[in-house]
């Protein structure tokens, strides 16, 4: 590996050596500096574009041009005549100076080549012809190329640091703004422009009296011709691997006209190979946003899923079934209908051994040597519907509805070292409606209102079974638990089972009213309210040894065993905002004053809690220049709990996870700040970001744990020692040529006080990462994209002190031949220091082959290898405020398969 970065270095210094510098100012006629205006250099003799930039505040461009050459240099400016002219150079250096003239008539001006990057407001365009070699073969592969773009390890689009919540394509929604649906299907040869939107607001009335700096967009223009009938690819292939035939079927299918448009992607595998996984369906929100969002509440309705064993990419066996469609119809310029339904079906085996060591050595709790194998079972389905009209500009309607439901199931195998041998059994089969309506309406130029509303209906019933060995005459490591939850322990074993149910009922509501006071402030009131009602039921029962069902006694917590609890939140806000942009500034301050009400009812007892509070809010934004500024914001918030740590009986989270709740529970209070620099250079080709947050949470609900030997029992409180949270991001980008050099370092740290076995202590972790990184992106030479992830974690626990050291270098490499093969492969090595002395590594391979006749051929031919060294396992080392643990988990062998491609 340190070779092949070798190798990069002196391929940089050579390309180099080879090149000289031309750069200049660019003005008008008046003398006044032009910013933003394009220059490119077309080589004469290969007719290639050749190098190109961007003037900066200053009229200043710098281009890199090869030594001895002949170029055409083109300038361009909005409202500007082109200019040309053929520049030779030579040894040297070279600055010029060039003045543009106010274009007077409409001349037709002939471009041989776009600028690969043209930025005009808000809006940064690439033109991704100019970022392809051959070798790609989706959307992805085309955005990991363009400058200030990347997707990080969650397969989430990131443009100058931060995520980009919506893409469309030609303007219209994909699957309501999802990016990862979007960047793994689209083929990349569909792509003529990508668009990054900045500041971006989906309601153009409001886009002038709110802060949009977090909002990115993208919209994805497709080629002349791709507007007005399918295109796509569909997949099929099959391969062997040991004891299993491999098959895969994946259809991707897209149509578009300027009125309606269709898409469809399916995929059928026992590959592994997962278009959505469990976690993407889940956080899959089809773009709903709540109206309180930036009001300063926040309540938490928890979340009863399934807690899988592995996530859906480390597994021994996976199979997917996925079906997705996608439409949207405008019938007139004010009414658009759009959709979507989203089938995702999984079946996993996965097998995970783990080492875990508790907290402090000196409270007794025996280490725990665990070997967990799973069966997992997962059918998820969406339904979208939304409508808008917009019967001119003043008027704007919105209403969405999201349905939701899934089945799923995990039979679980647990030993433990401690335990022995315990089978369980999880299933929940939930369901949820989700409603928005939006109104938005403009009185006159100085008056705007804006009514949102949204209301959830959600429905949860997880099921837990575990079966545990016991001898009526030995002394097992869980008989005193089973004394503790009053079960029968005469029997050969401890049959025990948990039915839940949480039903949730929230409306979330807001009007808004803006004032604009003049070209540089307006005002802003809000008067709005959350409604939330949660009724929780559970119950813990043994099954005994003739199929009947025991209901037990606990000797703690009060013989509570059964929950039945009703919670009732109210919050009614009103918030005003004042903005004033003066030179450089733009600057928010704002507070909210809100009454709240809290009631919980169980067991014939109420218990009642009501409150105001004012929030005070505040944010001011430095616009440097029109690419770079810098970002600072305060807020206070109000973090509330959600039912199942208000009810006082006791909730089996797992068999050696037991809690029961405290029906008082206060609300959190955090302070938070953060500061957000961001400068995106094209004249030096250099993108930097960098984020620094803070907060600091009072009152925090905490746990008081207990153990006995592994099994804990938890109960919860208002914590007075705070905890708190501070992180460190950056990136900085830089391109020489055709190489880009990329440097990500990330540090946080985080003390959040511990209360176990009656005692209380601190536990402070701080991580470090850094991620360097070089990539070329030649158009007719093979391409390589290195990098180095260096991670150091440290861990105080109070009574023991870990570090792990990660150190992974990955290579990918990719190259397009004689203009029909095309060759990709990447390979990652990862080595997990324990700082006992002892440490871990494995290594990930893959490589694909495909051939095409050429670049507009249909058939395609692809030759896929992944897990060449077959490997069996991947290891992982981690801390949390319980424990240290150091798992292994088997992965899917060498797999081979040959696939074929048709595109449309």
């Amino acid at each position: 590996m340190k070779n092949v970065f070798f190798i990069v270095l002196l391929l940089v210094a050579t390309i180099a050596s080879g090149q000289i510098k031309f750069e200049g100012v660019v003005k008008d006629s008046l003398g006044s500096f032009l910013e933003l205006a394009n220059v490119i250099a077309i080589n004469q003799e290969t007719s290639g574009l050749e190098s190109y930039g961007i003037t900066n505040d200053e009229g200043k461009f710098k281009l890199e041009l090869g030594k001895n050459g002949i170029y055409e240099i083109q300038i361009s400016y909005v409202g500007m005549k082109m200019l040309k002219e053929v520049l030779t150079t030579q040894e040297a250096d070279i600055f010029k100076n060039y003045i543009m003239q106010s274009e007077n008539q409409l001349d037709e001006v002939e471009l041989i080549y776009e600028m690969p990057v043209t930025i005009k407001g808000d809006t940064i365009s690439y033109n991704a012809d100019s970022f392809q070699n051959g070798s790609e073969r989706k959307l992805e592969d085309v955005l990991e190329k363009l400058p200030g773009v990347e997707i990080n390890e969650d397969g989430q689009v990131e443009v100058e640091g931060k995520v980009v919540n919506k893409l469309m394509v030609n303007g219209k929604d994909f699957f309501d703004g999802d990016t990862k649906l979007a960047t793994k299907n689209i083929p990349s040869k569909a792509v003529d422009k990508i668009q990054v939107l900045r500041n971006y607001s989906e309601v153009g009335q409001l886009s002038g009296v709110t802060n949009n700096q977090d909002n990115f967009a993208l919209n994805i223009k497709l080629k002349e011709g791709k507007e007005n009938f399918w295109f796509g690819n569909i997949t099929a292939g099959g391969g062997v691997a040991p004891d299993k035939e491999l098959y895969i079927l994946q259809p991707k299918l897209f149509y578009y006209t300027p009125k309606y448009s269709l898409n469809f992607i399916g995929d059928l595998n026992n590959t592994g190979e997962a278009a959505l996984t469990r976690r993407d369906i889940r956080s899959f929100g089809g773009g709903f946003r709540s109206p309180s969002r930036n009001s300063g509440t926040n309540i938490n309705l928890g979340d009863n899923s399934l807690n899988f064993l592995t996530t859906q990419a480390n597994a021994l066996e996976i199979e997917n079934k996925l079906a997705t469609g996608n439409f949207s119809y405008s019938p007139k310029e004010t009414i658009d209908f759009s959709g979507f339904l989203i089938y995702n079906s999984s079946r996993i085996l996965s097998r995970e051994t783990s080492f875990i060591q508790y907290t402090d050595p000196s409270l007794g709790i025996p280490d725990e040597l665990t070997e967990q194998s799973s069966r997992e079972r997962s059918n998820q389905a969406l339904l979208k519907l939304s409508a808008s009209f917009q019967p001119n500009f003043s008027n704007q309607l919105d209403y969405d509805v999201l349905a939701r439901v899934s089945n799923d199931r995990q039979n679980q195998n647990l030993f433990s070292s401690v335990i022995g041998n315990t089978t369980q059994l999880d299933e929940v089969t939930p369901y949820s409606i989700n409603q928005n309506i939006n109104y938005y309406y403009t009185l006159n130029e100085d008056n705007i209102f804006a009514f949102e509303a949204q209301h959830l209906l959600k429905n949860e019933d997880p099921f837990y079974n575990a079966i545990l060995a016991n001898d009526p005459a030995g002394d097992d490591a869980f008989d005193d638990t089973a004394d503790a939850l009053g079960l029968d322990n005469t029997l050969n074993t401890y049959n025990l089972a948990q039915n839940r149910r949480i039903k949730s009922n929230q409306v979330d509501a807001k009007l808004d009213y803006y004032n604009i006071l003049n070209t540089k402030s307006n005002i802003n009131f809000t008067l709005g309210t959350i409604l939330s009602r949660q009724v929780f039921n559970s119950n813990i029962f043994q099954f005994l040894e003739d199929g009947s069902s025991f209901e037990p006694t606990p000797t703690i917590n009060d013989g509570l065993a059964v929950n039945d609890t009703e919670y009732n939140f109210s919050d009614v806000y009103l918030g005003v905002h004042y903005r004033v942009k003066t030179g450089k500034f733009t600057i928010t301050p704002g507070f909210s004053v809100h009454a709240y009400g809290n009631k919980n009812i169980q067991f014939g007892e109420t218990f009642e809690d009501n409150f105001f509070r004012i929030l005070p809010d505040f944010e001011t934004r430095i616009q440097l220049k029109k690419s770079e500024s810098l970002t600072f914001r305060y807020d206070m918030q109000n973090q509330f709990t959600d039912v199942t740590r208000l009810a006082e009986g006791l909730v089996l989270n797992n068999f050696n996870d037991i809690q029961f709740g405290t029906p008082d529970l206060q609300n959190a209070l955090s302070n938070n700040l953060s500061l957000l620099y961001s400068s995106f250079n094209l004249f030096n080709y250099t993108n930097v970001f960098a984020r620094a947050a803070y907060s600091s949470n009072i009152d925090q609900v905490r746990s008081l744990t207990s153990f006995d030997n592994v099994i804990r029992t938890s109960t919860f409180f208002n914590s007075s020692f705070a905890d708190e949270n501070a992180s460190l991001f950056g990136r900085v980008q830089r391109t020489f040529g055709k190489i880009r050099a990329t440097l990500n370092a990330s540090f946080n740290y985080s003390k959040i006080n511990q209360f176990i076995q009656g005692n209380q202590s601190l536990n402070e972790g701080f991580t470090q990462t850094y991620t360097p990184g070089l990539r070329t992106n030649f158009k007719v030479a093979p391409n390589i994209n290195l990098r180095y992830r260096y991670s150091v974690t440290n861990n105080d626990q109070g009574g023991r002190e870990t570090t792990f050291t990660t150190n992974a270098p990955s290579v990918e490499f990719d190259a397009y031949i004689w203009k029909a093969v095309t060759f990709r492969t990447n390979y990652t090595y990862t080595n997990q220091d324990l700082g006992d002395g002892n440490s871990q590594s494995f290594q990930n391979w893959d490589a694909t082959l495909s051939y095409r006749k050429n670049r507009e051929a249909k058939w395609e031919y692809e030759l896929k290898a992944t897990n060449i060294l077959d490997i069996d396992s991947q290891v992982r080392n981690s801390a949390n405020n319980l424990s240290v643990f150091s798992s292994e988990t088997f992965i899917q062998p060498r797999f081979l398969t040959f696939r074929f491609v048709y595109t449309l």
